[in-house]
């Protein structure tokens, strides 16, 4: 079962990034940087950074998390996210002796297909088993391990790689179990930092347009169909 718990972020985070901005665009010295910034002024400077472009000041925050059920086809999607940092339970120093599967629903839910799976994952699990007892090294014997194996993860990325996070991982084509995984996290983040994460998500809920090209669910217009319709309307 999925569990995300929030551990630590930088304090105050809102309005720590709306000093980084107020430092960009001021003279104000370090002293005065965090002084006098009313809820109000913390919404325009956040405002101001978004509009321009101007992201940097958003990196200055961070979000640790734990995260435990979440299978190993998840986590080797994790990595692809570039600027963040994860430390992961090992299969190498950890033996699995009764390890936890995570079960996608489209399996769950055709029981001739599920009993299959269960039988395989049964066998894997004897196999491990017997080749641990026979001397074979936990680091080599995981080779065996499917990616449906539980495993628990510390994640921790600043709230600019958050945000892209969320706009590629809460779409609606996300794979579905990172998608869970992402709209949880988003969920956590907006009650500490409401402000940085008040558009957070797929472009075609932040933006209005979809940027998977032909890919797209069809939710909202293609990058490309608004500019064939701009260019149209302009001649």
């Amino acid at each position: 079962m999925l569990k995300v718990k929030l551990l630590k972020y930088t304090p105050d985070p809102d309005r720590l990034v709306a000093a980084a901005a107020r430092l960009c665009y001021s003279p104000v010295g370090i002293d005065q940087i965090l002084e006098q910034i009313s809820l109000e002024k913390v919404q325009q400077l956040l405002n101001l950074i978004k509009e321009s472009g101007h992201e940097s000041p958003i990196e200055h925050v961070s979000f640790s998390f734990g995260v435990e059920g979440i299978s190993r086809a998840l986590s080797h999607q994790l990595v692809r996210h570039r600027i963040a940092s994860f430390s992961q339970q090992s299969q190498r120093y950890v033996k699995l002796e009764n390890f936890d599967v995570v079960i996608p629903p489209s399996i769950q839910n055709k029981p001739e297909v599920a009993n299959k799976f269960a039988e395989a994952l049964d066998k894997i699990g004897n196999i491990y088993q017997e080749m641990l007892k026979a001397g074979i090294p936990p680091e080599d014997a995981r080779f065996i391990l499917p990616n449906a194996c539980e495993t628990k993860i510390i994640i921790t990325m600043n709230a600019r790689s958050l945000l892209h996070f969320f706009e590629i991982r809460t779409c609606a084509r996300a794979q579905w179990e990172i998608r869970r995984l992402a709209l949880e996290m988003r969920k956590q983040v907006k009650e500490i930092a409401p402000l940085i994460f008040a558009l957070s998500g797929p472009t075609c809920e932040t933006l209005g347009y979809c940027r998977e090209g032909k890919m797209s669910c069809g939710r909202a217009p293609s990058l490309a169909d608004l500019m064939r319709n701009y260019q149209k309307s302009s001649n």
